[in-house]
């Protein structure tokens, strides 16, 4: 048995426990796949500080075993193991363990948990989806241009904060304008096949394991105010509202759907009013004006899309550069019931290659994108686009593992550079840069953080914040959608998934505020399969039944899903906790407030939307969407946006429309933190756009 275990309350317990969870049929037990040996990995490597969670749960289990017969569980029969779990089915600690316990044996071989892919045989799951991955992921680093702390120069012409879509399309500009820049990146460069492949460490997981696209959980804590509690969270919390945090950003790893927001999407308080306790308003710019950056991100980064594109999204200068991805069986089902519904539909557009272009491969269709780096790398992010043509023009390198403390200012208020920190062999390593000019690209939520930490004599609330708006207006998206159930088997496991949408609510619903996107979701994992039919109250979370049931429903089960278009609130906002520190000992980002009550409607009139589509296509049973709420804290997450809002007016807004922070023309906001509003869409085809309008802007 694993030493680290050894420890708990009675280790002889838990291989009875993990296999009345997941017992044994014709396959394996949870214990016989090496169950046990998981945990204590997960438990020494990952998480030491659930030790005295495991032991409690075993000691509750045993305990109640106890009330029913001496000797306790392991004195049971199967059918009276089984009783205790039931009574155990709503215990929050308990439905963690069986998570984890099954986590373990639906996830990769390389956890530990799943010896030999016994699951995914059982479920009938292949990580090769339509095409082959490679036994050796590409690589595309390039590590004549990375820097190690030792080797950062005193002056660069312009340094950029952040790696991300608004972070490389700046380190991109800046180079070609002739400009010597500096990137630094908080998160580290990892390699192609330390991200290809984990199912329980990517972002996407909801396993609470640190996510292998960072940041770990120690020395990165958030807090967040949630029903009068403030609560100290790490990155893999949903609460933290983590976005990658590597060389790339989340491009790295994201599902590349890539949206153009629509005409009225930029004029949301010009169309429906600003409803009562919202801060809804219009961007400072129009469609028109970032159509070209459109065409140009759809080109540089690369998009595969129908011709013609999304008809809500407006006049287009030019088509996609290339067709879209093949499409699914269940694509093709959900094209009919829509026909049948009235409802138009389109193929999703994708930042994947469909064919070779650029230099790079085309997608192999595989089962595992989103939340993964790609292996044969046709998925387009900044690390293989505009951060690699930075690096070619000779004067930009990157600086990854190292944060940004402050930015500085000098006894005029004028930005002068930053002041960075690093752990470096063991130690901590700080050092002050000068640079003439500043770019913030660091996502919403840090990149308000770093402004709100930027205190001077001249604006002790932080740089930009004299008139408190650095911050507020945090948004990312409620998602809506449904889960089907159907007779026959409807996952062919084609990926990247999202072959299918429709954008007919995105507005003009009748009695909510906006609206959204609806697709069918991208291939799952067997673990996070199981999460969905267990979450749906589909099959229960222990025993023989849940195992049959995830093995006849894995291939029956289809979510339709998509991000509705929320109304902004000033409450909703991030501050810095004084209280607390990051390793470094600077204040971490306090995430406060909520979404307004028409989203609530909004969300609700969308699962209605998924549900009737879904059931046109056959399912037999439809599972909406859980209900959000307004007391459940803020919104965030990957599609953050809205912390440092562009306008025209310095008392409501940060930046002007060209991202220049108010007050200070040598310092600029280029990422999601700029948008008024987020869309009904995934956001990052519009912070690809709008940060090549903001650096045409500077760089002119």
């Amino acid at each position: 048995m694993n030493s680290t275990l050894r420890g708990t309350a009675d280790t002889s317990l838990l291989p009875l426990v993990l296999d009345a969870i997941v017992p044994a049929d014709e396959y394996p037990s949870s214990s016989a796949s090496g169950g046990v040996s998981f945990l204590g990995t997960v438990l020494e490597r990952d998480r030491p500080e659930w030790i005295d969670r495991l032991d409690a749960v075993l000691a509750d289990i045993d305990r109640r075993a106890t009330d029913r017969i001496e000797g306790g569980f392991a004195a049971l029969d199967p059918d009276g193991r089984l009783a205790v779990l039931d009574e155990l089915a709503d215990d929050p600690e308990y439905r963690w363990l069986a998570r984890l316990v099954t986590d373990g044996y639906y996830a990769d071989p390389g956890n530990g948990g799943n010896r030999d892919a016994v699951s995914w045989s059982a479920v009938g799951w292949s990580p090769h989806g339509a095409g082959r991955l490679p036994d050796v992921p590409r690589e595309y680093r390039a590590p004549d241009h990375v820097l190690t702390p030792q080797r950062v120069g005193a002056r660069y012409d312009a340094v950029v904060i952040g790696s991300g879509a608004g972070g490389g399309v700046a380190a991109e500009a800046l180079a070609a304008s002739g400009r010597s820049v500096l990137v630094v990146e908080s998160g580290d460069w990892p390699t192609t096949a330390e991200l290809a492949g984990d199912h329980l460490r990517n972002p996407r997981s909801a396993s609470g394991l640190d996510p292998r696209s960072g940041p770990p959980t120690a020395g990165n804590p958030r807090t967040v105010r949630i029903g009068g509690r403030t609560l100290r969270v790490g990155p893999a919390e949903h609460p933290w509202s983590n976005n990658a945090m590597t060389v790339g950003g989340g491009t790295r790893v994201y599902g590349a759907q890539a949206w153009r927001f629509t005409p009225d999407d930029l004029r949301m308080a010009s169309r429906y009013g600003v409803p009562e306790g919202s801060a809804l308003a219009d961007w400072p710019i129009e469609y028109s004006d970032l159509e070209p950056f459109y065409s140009r991100a759809e080109w540089e980064i690369g998009v595969s899309g129908a011709q013609g594109g999304d008809p809500w999204a407006g006049e287009r200068s030019r088509d996609y550069p290339m067709a879209p991805l093949p499409g699914s069986q269940f694509g093709t089902r959900l094209a009919d019931a829509a026909s049948r519904l009235g409802m138009s539909t389109l193929p999703v557009p994708l930042l994947i290659n469909s064919r070779p272009y650029l230099g790079r491969d085309a997608c192999e269709q595989c089962g595992q994108c989103v939340g993964f780096a790609c292996a044969v790398d046709a998925k387009n992010g900044s690390q293989n686009t505009t951060l690699l043509r930075a690096f070619a023009t000779g004067r930009c390198a990157i600086l990854p593992g190292v944060r940004v403390e402050r930015i500085l200012t000098d006894a005029a208020g004028r930005v002068s550079g930053v002041a960075l920190v690093a752990e470096v062999a063991g130690a901590v390593w700080r050092r002050e840069v000068t640079a003439g000019e500043v770019v913030v690209s660091a996502g919403a939520v840090e990149s308000a953080r770093l402004l709100l930490a930027s205190t001077s004599d001249r604006e002790p609330n932080g740089l930009g914040n004299n008139a408190d708006q650095v911050g507020r207006h945090l948004q990312g998206h409620v998602y809506a959608g449904a889960l089907g159930v159907f007779d026959d088997e409807v996952v062919d496991s084609v990926g990247p998934g999202p072959s299918i949408a429709t954008c007919d609510f995105r507005h003009g619903t009748p009695s909510i505020v906006g609206g959204g996107m609806l697709a069918n979701e991208f291939v799952a994992t067997p673990s996070s399969t199981f999460r969905h039919l267990v979450e749906a109250g589909v099959i229960p979370p222990h025993g023989a039944a849940s195992k049959e049931g995830m093995r006849r429903l894995a291939r029956r089960m289809q979510r339709v899903v998509g991000p509705i278009q929320e109304v902004t609130t000033a409450s909703a906002r991030v501050a810095l906790d004084r209280d607390v520190r990051d390793r470094f000992g600077n204040p971490v980002a306090a995430l406060s407030g909520g979404i307004h009550a028409e989203d609530v409607r909004c969300q609700g009139a969308m699962n209605d939307r998924a549900a009737e589509w879904l059931a046109a296509a056959g399912a037999r049973r439809v599972v909406p969407a859980a209900a959000v709420s307004t007391s459940t804290g803020p919104s965030g997450g990957q599609h953050q946006a809205g912390t440092c809002r562009m306008g025209t007016d310095p008392a409501s807004s940060v930046t002007d429309p060209y991202g220049r922070v108010w007050g200070h023309d040598n310092l600029r906001v280029a990422d999601g933190s700029l948008h008024v509003t987020n869309g009904g869409v995934n956001p990052v085809l519009t912070i690809f756009a709008n940060s090549m309008r903001v650096m045409e802007h500077m760089t002119r």
